[in-house]
């Protein structure tokens, strides 16, 4: 008989924030390497767009389920990606 998970929202909780906090650090370490007069500014540019956009759909997935704590911090998150986003001019 398989064994019953009791918490399975804190477990969703935990692996959504989880997940938009990978995406809010690849965002962040995409952004940090691109260097705006390199042949391929243009490619990685573009890259960024989706990391970003991946970013934010997951944050928005987990502010779903998240506790008080995760919250500030996905929104500090948000927050950062909207900076990127500002300074690279991406067109949202």
């Amino acid at each position: 008989m398989p064994e019953i998970d009791r918490f399975p929202y804190n477990k969703d909780k935990q692996q959504a924030f989880q997940a938009a906090q990978q995406g809010y650090e690849e965002a962040q370490g995409l952004f940090k390497t691109i260097i705006s007069d390199s042949a391929s500014y243009g490619h990685q540019l573009k890259h960024l767009k989706e990391e970003v956009n991946e970013a934010y759909q997951q944050i928005e997935n987990a502010l779903e389920v998240a506790s008080e704590h995760q919250r500030a911090q996905l929104e500090r998150f948000q927050q950062d990606l909207q900076s990127i986003v500002e300074e690279v001019n991406l067109p949202e």
